[in-house]
């Protein structure tokens, strides 16, 4: 079995009860965005794009190390999350422009408040979040939603 599946496999253990998924198709893209847009805010030269904004040099480096994470599963889900951080960065640069310094509350009070529901979906659940085995877990949040996707539209990853 692929280690991607290995992971899947274990994810799913801890996130069977509706309710329990549904919180996290919404919250687990809210959280996701939230730490991006913390890592945007740390002081950093910043490159820009006509097409997509601006991003600071160091949330390039984050995106990239997530890639590279990604791509040591399977090389589509990487390149679909790269896409998927690289429209969140658009939105984030624009957040970041409109709030000016004020745009670390709007990432905070997201992260904080998707955290306390993701937390509750697993009380419901009654089951542990999977990170607190193995913090690789923080990562699979986002791409065990993706594959849902790639399931429903029948691509194989």
């Amino acid at each position: 079995m692929r280690k991607i599946d290995l992971f899947f496999a274990e994810y799913c253990k801890n996130h069977r009860n509706k309710t329990n998924k549904l919180i996290h198709w919404m919250c687990v893209p809210l959280t996701f965005w939230s730490i991006l847009g913390f890592i945007s805010l740390l002081p950093s030269p910043h490159i820009c794009s006509p097409y997509f904004g601006c991003a600071s040099i160091i949330s390039m480096v984050a995106v990239a190390f997530i890639t590279l994470f990604y791509l040591r599963l399977s090389f589509l889900i990487s390149m679909m999350m790269l896409i998927i951080m690289i429209l969140m960065e658009g939105s984030i640069y624009m957040v970041n422009i409109r709030f000016l310094k004020n745009a670390w509350i709007i990432y905070f009070s997201i992260f904080v408040v998707t955290w306390i529901l993701r937390l509750f979906g697993h009380r419901i659940e009654g089951k542990k979040p999977p990170f607190l085995k193995d913090l690789q877990f923080l990562l699979m949040g986002p791409i065990w939603l993706l594959t849902f996707i790639f399931k429903k539209t029948g691509i194989k990853y």
